[in-house]
């Protein structure tokens, strides 16, 4: 088990420098002059203040050196500082970390709670009208862009219906973003949920725990649900770490303080600390999460404990 717990965090370590390494090569990937691009709009644009720009970003010194420097310093926990302000990007991403945060654990909470029935419910009922009707749902909420769903919310809940307010950062203003996230990937659970069920109602242990005259909820909730939440464990760790940092539409639609609100500003103002910052912290949060999911499977199969 610790052996295992160690190549996971080995591999893990090595990803995330791998990610440190390419997110500093992004900025010379990006065809053009970044100085150029991020003082295009700015009046103190002359030439000597674009050469203290890229000397302070170092983009003076060869590739090589540029890439060893963002590493080592990235490995300090220093980000590097933002155009906009001159302010530390660590510093920054950690203030807006929370709201994601919370706005991911709300997303998935609402996606497992609408999910996860709703997959039980297309399993038990394989072949019969719930559940073709639950695969349309799933294939309906897989087609629908998020962006437009969360167009939809506003339109009815907020500017409509005047329930909940169109946009801020208050626990009543998580209710939409938090809805619109739940049914985005509520198709998803859904899927993996039936797919899980239907595949494990067709073992042998569950003929013999109906043959025993067990009712058949005791079938599903004592011998059926841990081996399909086995099945369940990736795509919902997946898609919590894509919540953490991969909401970006989402956060802008409803004006959520969020990590991908601060990078889709930093896009647009041509802001290159703050962009790779937030690539190092996106893909971190990946490693992480698949990390867990790693051991996770571990706890719940002890068939992975001998490999």
């Amino acid at each position: 088990m610790m052996l295992l717990i160690a190549k996971r965090l080995l591999i893990a370590c090595s990803t995330i420098v791998a990610v440190i390494i390419l997110s500093g090569l992004l900025i010379h990937v990006v065809p053009g002059d970044p100085v150029t691009a991020m003082m295009a709009q700015s009046v103190t644009a002359t030439p000597e203040a674009m050469a203290d720009m890229r000397s302070r970003l170092g983009l003076d010194l060869p590739v090589w050196r540029q890439v060893m420097l963002y590493l080592w310093h990235v490995l300090q926990g220093d980000l590097g500082t933002t155009i906009r302000g001159n302010e530390p990007v660590s510093r920054l991403l950690l203030q807006r970390l929370p709201n994601t945060f919370a706005l991911a654990v709300a997303g998935l909470a609402t996606a497992l709670t609408i999910g996860i029935p709703l997959g039980f419910l297309a399993a038990i009922n394989r072949g019969r009208i719930a559940d073709t009707a639950v695969m349309i749902i799933a294939v309906l909420g897989v087609s629908i862009p998020a962006f437009w769903l969360g167009l939809v919310m506003i339109q009815v809940f907020s500017l409509k219906l005047g329930w909940l307010p169109v946009a801020g950062s208050g626990w009543r203003n998580i209710v939409l973003p938090a809805l619109t996230l739940g049914l985005t990937y509520c198709a998803l659970v859904a899927r993996m949920t039936r797919s899980a069920l239907v595949e494990v109602l067709a073992e042998d242990y569950i003929r013999t725990a109906r043959a025993r005259g067990l009712r058949e909820h005791q079938v599903l909730l004592v011998h059926a649900l841990r081996p399909a939440l086995i099945s369940l464990v990736t795509v919902i760790g997946l898609v919590f770490a894509y919540l953490l940092g991969g909401q970006v539409i989402i956060e802008n639609v409803f004006s959520w303080n969020g990590i991908g609100r601060l990078a889709v500003q930093a896009m647009l103002e041509r802001d290159y600390p703050m962009i790779q910052g937030f690539i190092v912290l996106f893909a971190t949060s990946v490693v992480v999460v698949s990390m867990l999911i790693d051991i996770l499977y571990t706890l719940l199969d002890p068939r992975m404990r001998q490999r």
